[in-house]
């Protein structure tokens, strides 16, 4: 197997450029110290042609966010060509190279059983895992563009013309089990702001769950309810998701995937990971 996912022990550091001045300048964002570890995004899943996609799009705006960050990505089983690395396989590279144990960002928005498995795998190495994406604002606003990409939602609240399609109550659908629909209700929260319908959370992976949420909806005056997929897209099963929408005769909006600000947690997840004073002696001398 190559290890070129691997970095070696000096990483490519932005030069950086000119700051914008204004009170509304983007915020400079900090250099990454030579020689810090590699970002490896652990996905839920099996390396695959629905995975993949997804995974690599979601490097390349990481890559873009943070210029000079190394990143790769790692599953939970490796493909059949051996062409992906499991997460296992990769932290074992890297010790065997020397390089500094890899942090690592689950691509998740929330709880999820794969976390306690990656998470011994860690320890074993002395990796780094981060915490989750979610709950998060920008969660919210992709749930909220996916929906209104799906003709269930106004793009924004501001335009003022009717959608005949448009939902009066969303099922915010997870995959995790119930720990993780019990998380998603905070993201609910801020998505029922957004759009001024009730938000109730449900579980994929737990039967019965999903169509529960729906007749409660429906129980509670909602004419028109929809399924909102608060998932990534790797971390759960498409035919969930199908089957979801038609037990519960209602339409759905498309998972995340790879939303610009799925990139951004991610590498706000790994920068919060690296040791701050080193960042905080790069900004000042920036």
């Amino acid at each position: 197997m190559s290890t070129a996912a691997i970095p070696g022990p000096a990483l490519p550091v932005r030069t950086p450029g000119s700051r914008a001045r204004g009170r509304h300048r983007r915020p400079e964002r900090p250099e990454i110290p030579a020689g810090s570890p590699t970002l490896v995004l652990a996905v839920p899943a099996t390396a695959g042609p629905e995975a993949r996609p997804v995974v690599e799009e979601l490097l390349s705006i990481v890559r873009g966010e943070q210029p000079g960050i190394e990143a790769t990505a790692a599953y939970l089983d490796g493909a059949q060509d051996d062409s992906s690395p499991t997460v296992a396989e990769l932290l074992a590279r890297a010790a065997e190279a020397g390089l500094p144990a890899p942090v690592l960002v689950p691509l998740l928005p929330g709880p999820h059983g794969f976390l306690t498995g990656l998470h011994e795998l860690a320890a074993e190495h002395g990796a780094t895992v981060t915490d989750v994406l979610g709950p998060h604002p920008l969660l919210a606003e992709a749930v909220h563009v996916r929906l209104s990409e799906a003709g269930l939602a106004r793009a924004d609240r501001a335009r003022l013309f009717a959608i005949a399609t448009a939902a009066d109550g969303i099922v915010l659908t997870t995959a995790g089990g119930e720990d993780a629909a019990q998380a998603a209700e905070i993201t609910g929260v801020l998505l029922a702001a957004r759009l001024a319908v009730p938000v109730v959370g449900a579980a994929l992976d737990v039967p019965g769950s999903v169509l529960a949420a729906v007749n409660h909806l429906k129980a509670t005056g909602s004419q028109r309810p929809a399924l909102a997929p608060l998932v990534i897209g790797p971390e759960a099963d498409p035919e969930l998701l199908a089957t979801a929408a038609e037990e519960a005769g209602c339409p759905s909006a498309a998972p995340l995937g790879a939303y610009p600000a799925v990139g951004q947690l991610i590498a706000s997840a790994y920068l919060a990971a690296l040791p701050q004073p080193v960042l905080e002696e790069q900004e000042a001398g920036a």
